[in-house]
C-alpha cells in the first residue's frame, strides 16, 4: 500500500470511530473513475455538526495528524462557498495535507446521500459518486479540474446526466456542464 492510500485509510478510520459519515473526493476519485494520475494529499467530505469539530480534531491529533492553529482556534475556510478544515501529516520531511469539506448545503447533503463504497489498496473506503466529482471539478474550475472532467467523462460513459444537470444550475456551472457533456459526445 502507497504511502497515501494508508494514509487515506488512516484518516477515514478517524471518521468511522467517531461515526462521522465521509466520503473521499479530489484526485483520489479521480484516480477511481478516470485515468489515475498523481495526487499528493486528500480530499474528504464529511457531516458533522461543527460542535463536533474539537472532537475530530482532537482525535485526529492523537492519531499524529497536526492541526493549523486557526482550525482548533475556530476558524472555517471556504473554497468555492464550501466550508473546510485542514489536516496536515508530517513524513519523512514533508507534509501531506488533507483537507475536509463539511456537508452543510443541500448539494452536500446529496453528495453523502450519493457516495459508493469502492476497493483502494485492498479496502473499502466511501467516495463521492462520478456525476458529483464532476460538479465538484466544475464548482473548482482550474486547469487540471476541467481536464480530469474530460477523462471521468470518458471513463464513465453512463452517468446521470439528469441529476447533474439539475444541480448545475444552482451550484452556477450549467453552461460548462453543457459544454462538458457536449465534448464528450
Amino acid at each position: 500500500m502507497t504511502e497515501l492510500s494508508s494514509l487515506l485509510h488512516q484518516f477515514a478510520g478517524l471518521f468511522d470511530r467517531l461515526d462521522v459519515p465521509y466520503a473521499v473526493m479530489g484526485g483520489w476519485a479521480v484516480r477511481l473513475y478516470a485515468l489515475p494520475r498523481p495526487t499528493y494529499d486528500i480530499d474528504f467530505t464529511i457531516l458533522i455538526d461543527r460542535e463536533r469539530l474539537p472532537d475530530l480534531y482532537e482525535t485526529a491529533r492523537d492519531a499524529g495528524f497536526s492541526v493549523p492553529e486557526q482550525f482548533a482556534a475556530g476558524w472555517i475556510d471556504s473554497v468555492a462557498g464550501m466550508p473546510l478544515v485542514k489536516f496536515r501529516l508530517f513524513v519523512e520531511g514533508h507534509s501531506i495535507d488533507i483537507d475536509v469539506f463539511l456537508a452543510e448545503s443541500d448539494y452536500q447533503r446529496a453528495i453523502m446521500d450519493r457516495r459508493q463504497s469502492h476497493e483502494v489498496a485492498g479496502r473499502g473506503a466511501w467516495f463521492v459518486s462520478p456525476e458529483d466529482l464532476v460538479l465538484l471539478k466544475l464548482i473548482a474550475g482550474r486547469k487540471r479540474d476541467l481536464a480530469d472532467i474530460e477523462d471521468i467523462l470518458l471513463g464513465q460513459p453512463d452517468v446521470d446526466e439528469a441529476y447533474m444537470r439539475r444541480w448545475a444550475k444552482p451550484l452556477g456551472v450549467a453552461d460548462q456542464l453543457e459544454q462538458a457533456l457536449a465534448e464528450r459526445a
